[in-house]
């Protein structure tokens, strides 16, 4: 009997089909399976010395085009330092735009399409992030702004599809706005 059968929305029997490429996976963009293929290839260090050299490129095209770059300056000014406990504000998707490089990140941080939803929204601040585990290079690491928001959670993405995992989406502090 196929463990497949057994088990149809657990992650674990199709892992070896998803890392050979042959699992069932939703539509994706031209742009996403290149993106995939060097996140896999280069690792993590180089992924994100490649972003900010491309980033930068991409700006200095902008600055000769007369297009602008990104991220843009924002009023928004030092982030309030929040609590856990801490009611806040989603700041809306176009002042979070704002604060974007050209690869939707604030400081490393991905402003994922899935977060749209909470935009606008009032939350509560779970915890405050001080360090976490990198799945991607398997290190621990420690981080300043970023917050867990109460049962903002991930429930998968366009990319990958629907995910039972539940993992908290990370929040940058520059996107909140704390409610008196």
């Amino acid at each position: 009997m196929e463990i497949d059968r057994l088990q149809p929305d657990c992650q674990i029997p199709c892992v070896q089909r998803i890392a050979e490429g042959d699992a069932d996976l939703p539509p994706q963009s031209l742009a996403t399976r290149p993106k995939l293929v060097l996140h896999r290839v280069v690792g993590p260090s180089r992924e994100r010395t490649l972003k900010q050299r491309t980033n930068d490129l991409m700006n200095w095209v902008g600055r000769h085009t007369g297009r602008g770059t990104k991220p843009a300056v924002t009023s928004h000014g030092r982030p309030q330092r929040l609590q856990a406990g801490d009611v806040v504000r989603v700041r809306s998707e176009e002042e979070i735009a704002a604060t974007l490089n050209h690869w939707r990140q604030l400081r490393g941080c991905t402003f994922m399409p899935e977060m749209r939803a909470y935009c606008g929204t009032r939350q509560r601040v779970y915890r405050v992030m001080e360090r976490f585990v990198d799945e991607r290079d398997l290190r621990s690491k420690r981080t300043r702004g970023i917050v867990l928001l109460e049962g903002v959670m991930c429930q998968g993405t366009a990319v990958f599809g629907r995910c039972d995992r539940s993992c908290f989406l990370f929040w940058r502090e520059e996107w909140l706005e704390k409610v008196a």
